[in-house]
């Protein structure tokens, strides 16, 4: 099967359900489970602030500001070495490389809630959540495949390399948090705190398809959902966003609180941050004119 926009094979197979367990991917994710369960047995002050800092550090620079904002949509522009960063810092969430993300996010928004679209409730909500990840044939090393969506980033040897090998930055915390704290600080640097980050974004997935408020009359089932936006900085304000996809804000009210705009707009004030694109509500724009 093809999408007919990129007339290329897409993730999404006809019968979902019926495809065959990924066993690698179920076995990483049953432990990483079971880890942040023991986690809450070895509890200190200091293991919750690393996996505190590490969730920020790995959900919002690495897959909001990151994985999501910048390499997918381009909403802004940064300097290279700290757009590598932000690559790395979304490899840490073990949500694949930057080719495989962005890859399988544009296919989302080009087939958004119709076939071809890697994560729909449409085709359950257990499947959008977690099942499109579980089921079927993984992606995630499939460069040469997965580029053919993303050839922005295929171009540039940092992003292929680190797509191939994004296992090895978690690998490299891996011994650093356990050298520094033993097996407790590796649950909650890494097991419980990837956990929550991966259930988190998959909500956006799921959650936020299914639940919540829509402002715009998209052509997908996209909502806001302000509980999804406080645990994902601000990825909850999803029809927001697929109205405006290459926007940097997307909390457009003054009550959607959206940290990751707010971070972009301190690092344009201080010059980092170029291009940025915002959306603005109709009334917003009014305001401004009058004001001009």
């Amino acid at each position: 099967m093809t999408s007919p926009i990129t007339s290329q094979p897409i993730l999404r197979p006809e019968e979902p359900q019926a495809q065959p367990l990924n066993k690698l991917t179920t076995a990483v994710l049953i432990l990483l489970h079971l880890g942040a369960v023991a986690a809450l047995f070895c509890f200190s002050w200091l293991n919750l602030g690393v996996a505190v800092f590490l969730y920020w550090m790995t959900i919002e620079l690495g897959i909001s500001l990151g994985y999501h904002r910048l390499h997918t949509h381009r909403s802004y522009r940064i300097p290279v070495a700290l757009e590598y960063f932000f690559a790395i810092c979304g490899a840490l969430t073990l949500e694949g490389g930057p080719i495989f993300w962005v890859a399988t996010h544009r296919l989302h928004h080009q087939r958004s809630d119709q076939e071809g679209d890697p994560h729909s409730p449409r085709d359950g909500a257990w499947w959008a959540h977690v099942g499109w990840i579980l089921l079927g044939e993984s992606k995630h090393n499939n460069t040469r495949m997965m580029s053919k969506y993303a050839p922005d980033l295929a171009k540039k040897s940092f992003y292929v390399w680190l797509n191939n090998y994004h296992w090895v930055p978690m690998v490299v915390l891996s011994v650093i948090l356990i050298a520094l704290g033993g097996l407790p600080l590796f649950f909650w640097g890494v097991c419980l705190r990837i956990v929550v980050g991966l259930h988190s974004t998959w909500l956006v997935n799921s959650a936020t398809h299914m639940w919540g408020k829509r402002r715009f009359s998209t052509r997908d089932d996209s909502r806001n959902n302000w509980w999804v936006a406080l645990l994902t900085f601000g990825e909850g304000w999803h029809n927001n966003h697929h109205a405006h996809p290459t926007s940097a804000r997307h909390g457009l009210a003054w009550y959607e609180f959206d940290p990751s705009w707010l971070l972009i707009r301190t690092m344009r004030k201080l010059r980092i941050a170029k291009a940025v694109q915002i959306a603005r509500l109709p009334e917003q724009e009014v305001e401004e004119k009058a004001v001009a």
